[in-house]
């Protein structure tokens, strides 16, 4: 099933040195991806860590251009790039650490919450249960602000992985030998510093909002149900983007969110013909399993594709938007 997402990604198929067709033309790449197959990952999470390892194969290809360009030379853009990639590892349990944040993106379980789920965070928990029982949000209307609870746990769990590659640089930092090496590294670790300032920034204004609705309840006039373009919207409106530029996005915002339930789609889709092909085999029908099979492989192409042309997009806005680029790139 390999991708066959875009010219730009793909204009050849990725092979290693022996000429075998691999998924990746990046090695460590290739390796992670290996393993989540081994790990049998969900289909859903499969789905998801394959757009974002193509996200991170089109940075570090970009990436390796600049730096033939001669530019880069602070090491800034090779810093976020091995950050978003301690990220990726520790999102889908690869970091070698006890995984106690059940990043689950699997969206299906959105209307499926039990009573005795938490976030994990008291000031969430207490939050989601005063809006439970408050009386003021629609069945629908509840679900919107569950993912935006989801969404909000998600970003402190990336949060806290950032800090952690931050106290390791500082840790390998405090031995460096060398001044102009030493000098180079302080300025990487200015960036982290300053990447982890605007990450909580971020993480109190999402919370602020968060406290807003279940107080209030959702304004007649709101203009997004996706927590990830409420986001966006709310990172814009912040910013100095003048009317015409603020209008032009929301537009932009506007198919973006509908590209976004369409991924959603698909990954229901794949979630329901993964079981349906699980019943099917139990019951041993050659002919029967390869036609669920070749539906299977299909949808799981399709909801990869679409998942990196969103991911794709959505760095785009973020670039847009933001001074600082990458570092609000959701994974």
């Amino acid at each position: 099933m390999a991708g066959k997402y875009s010219k730009e990604i793909n204009e050849q198929k990725a092979s290693d040195k022996n000429n075998n067709q691999v998924e990746f033309r990046i090695a460590k790449l290739n390796q992670i991806w290996e393993k989540a197959l081994r790990m049998q990952l969900a289909p859903v999470r499969l789905s998801e860590l394959h757009s974002d390892l193509k996200i991170q194969e089109k940075d570090e290809l970009q990436w390796k251009k600049l730096k033939a360009e001669g530019l880069d030379e602070d090491g800034e853009r090779e810093a976020k790039l091995r950050r978003n990639f301690s990220i990726i590892l520790a999102k889908y349990g690869m970091d070698g650490k006890k995984d106690t944040r059940t990043l689950d993106s699997n969206r299906l379980k959105d209307h499926d919450f039990k009573e005795g789920d938490t976030f994990d965070d008291p000031r969430l928990d207490k939050l989601w249960n005063k809006a439970k029982t408050s009386g003021k949000f629609s069945d629908e209307e509840l679900q919107s602000l569950q993912r935006e609870f989801k969404h909000h746990k998600d970003r402190i769990n990336e949060y806290n992985i950032v800090m952690d590659t931050v106290s390791r640089t500082e840790e390998i930092h405090k031995n460096v030998i060398s001044p102009l090496e030493g000098e180079v590294k302080e300025h990487v670790l200015h960036q982290k510093h300053a990447d982890l300032k605007q990450r909580m920034r971020d993480l109190n204004q999402g919370f602020e909002r968060l406290r807003k609705i279940t107080h209030e309840g959702y304004s007649d006039d709101s203009e997004f149900k996706e927590p990830r373009v409420i986001e966006l919207w709310e990172m814009a409106k912040r910013s100095n983007l003048s009317e015409d530029e603020l209008d032009s996005l929301k537009e932009e915002l506007k198919h973006f969110e509908t590209k976004v339930e369409k991924h959603q789609h698909y990954q229901e889709q794949l979630e329901l013909s993964h079981q349906k092909l699980k019943h099917v085999e139990a019951l041993g029908d050659e002919d029967h399993i390869m036609r669920n099979k070749e539906k299977y492989n299909t949808l799981a192409e399709k909801a990869r594709e679409m998942g990196y042309k969103m991911k794709k997009h959505l760095q785009d806005l973020t670039n847009k938007i933001s001074p600082n680029g990458l570092q609000h790139n959701e994974l």
